[in-house]
């Protein structure tokens, strides 16, 4: 007995918390089985690493800031009027994060891009890499915030480190000079350092319109596309179906409304 104790007490002061804690049982079943020692330190060993790379990827989901948890299996590929699945199946392997290439998803509002954004995000956490999710509004508010607080170089780089920064929400709001400035220097921090997730809902063709300047939206669009996966996804939004379904008529607010 005492030497298990010691044991127990050698195995938590090297950190190995998760064989401490399963010591006894796998003895336990070590004796009725008659298994070797070998075996028995394999089983011990395995189960420490399978708890730390559960707990690993805890904290780089928990780091991510992921909005909801979305998997690829739930999302429905029968609803959308045009989407290639086996395109979304092949970026799910994610050789695209290995290559640091980048990943746009382009449509209308509520046809599902944040949810497979989110998704392969999630996929590549599970698989070991980084992974942090902003929206492009959130992304502007804290860099002009870390500007005027002199530490916009420090705030950057919490956008620059992960493997995978998801940009949700591109196309939602008009960028002023300074915006479209910031959004820039994350494209060229992370063009071919680092692999972005995109999602918006204007083409290409419009990106000058958003950013109030032509050259700078050229750019940023040289830089994202140069090594991108561009995901075309047509249909209604996914969050109306069932109004449409009963009939209910969708009725745009009109330009005086506040």
């Amino acid at each position: 007995m005492v030497e298990l104790e010691h044991l127990h007490d050698m195995l938590t002061k090297l950190g190995l918390d998760a064989a401490e804690q399963r010591l006894d049982a796998l003895l336990e079943e070590a004796v009725h089985k008659e298994t070797t020692f070998v075996s028995f330190l394999n089983r011990l060993m395995e189960f420490e690493l399978q708890s730390r790379k559960e707990q690993s990827e805890r904290t780089r989901l928990k780091f991510s800031r992921m909005p909801y948890i979305k998997t690829i299996d739930e999302f429905d590929f029968n609803f959308p009027k045009n989407i290639d699945e086996q395109q979304i199946r092949e970026l799910a392997e994610l050789a695209f994060i290995q290559r640091k290439e980048n990943v746009i998803l382009l449509g209308p509002p509520g046809i599902g891009k944040s949810h497979l954004a989110v998704a392969l995000a999630e996929v590549a956490i599970h698989n070991g890499f980084t992974a942090y999710f902003t929206s492009l509004t959130s992304f502007i508010t804290e860099m002009k915030k870390a500007t005027a607080c002199d530490k916009l170089e420090k705030r950057l780089k919490v956008y620059l480190h992960p493997d995978v920064l998801v940009l949700d929400e591109i196309g939602y709001a008009s960028l002023d000079r300074e915006s479209a400035t910031l959004l820039f220097r994350l494209v060229c921090g992370r063009y071919e350092t680092g692999s972005m997730i995109l999602t918006s809902n204007k083409r290409f063709s419009d990106w000058g319109e958003l950013m109030g300047d032509a050259v700078i939206a050229s750019a940023i669009l040289d830089r994202l596309l140069h090594h991108c996966h561009v995901v075309n996804i047509r249909g209604e939004s996914y969050r109306l179906k069932d109004r449409l379904k009963l009939g209910v008529q969708i009725v745009p607010p009109s330009p005086q409304a506040s």
